[in-house]
């Protein structure tokens, strides 16, 4: 296969991956930004303890991470259907790799809040600030550098797990991946696809950390 013919595939591939870690990435936060707050927020001693929820939130988000992604994506067809009217493609791709990063994203939203010191929570307490005004006053814009840092190794794992959406039609790189690279035995392609999956980690990560220590300066 010659650059011309690869070039169109791999440009409409890496559009489609592009546009599933997009989707998932703002799905991901707005349900996992929430979630990681509930999971410091709800566990004792902190802003509203609940221990019963935090437990069952805990498990919760336990159980979603010890999923393989491959069998995530089998096991959420039926939601997946439900919800896009499909079962293959980028759209429908969305919705494994949303459920997949949440509880990951989650966890690390958990660590970054609670490196915020006390200190700072109790003294904003102290001076007549609500539960909810320390959640986003005090306790976001402490932990942003963190919760950056997390959102760039959630980013990362999406683009790996877009990949693996390519084994049961998910479009993307993956996709093209198995269909030329491995059914075609197109070689090429398929190193050119791992170098472009490679380029787009390194961007993102790169960006990710150039802007976690531009706000850590702050």
């Amino acid at each position: 296969m010659t650059w011309s013919e690869m070039s169109p595939l791999l440009w409409e591939a890496t559009g489609q991956t592009l546009q599933m870690v997009a989707w998932s990435t703002l799905f991901t936060a707005l349900f996992g930004l929430p979630l990681g707050v509930l999971l410091v927020g709800t566990a004792r001693g902190g802003l509203f303890p609940a221990p019963l929820l935090n437990q069952a939130l805990g498990l919760i988000v336990n159980v979603g991470r010890s999923l393989p992604f491959v069998v995530l994506m089998i096991a959420v067809i039926p939601l997946t259907r439900l919800l896009t009217g499909t079962t293959i493609g980028t759209t429908a791709a969305v919705v494994p790799l949303t459920i997949g990063a949440v509880p990951f994203f989650a966890r690390l939203v958990e660590t970054s809040l609670r490196e915020v010191s006390r200190d700072v929570v109790e003294a904003a307490r102290a001076m007549g600030a609500s539960r909810t005004t320390v959640v986003v006053k005090v306790l976001l814009p402490e932990a942003l550098p963190g919760l950056v840092a997390s959102l760039t190794v959630t980013v990362v794992a999406l683009i790996s797990y877009s990949a693996m959406a390519g084994v049961i039609g998910g479009g993307g790189l993956g996709d093209l991946a198995v269909r030329y690279g491995y059914q075609r035995f197109e070689t090429t392609l398929m190193v050119v696809t791992v170098v472009v999956l490679v380029v787009l980690v390194q961007l993102v990560q790169g960006l990710g950390d150039t802007v976690s220590r531009r706000l850590s300066r702050r």
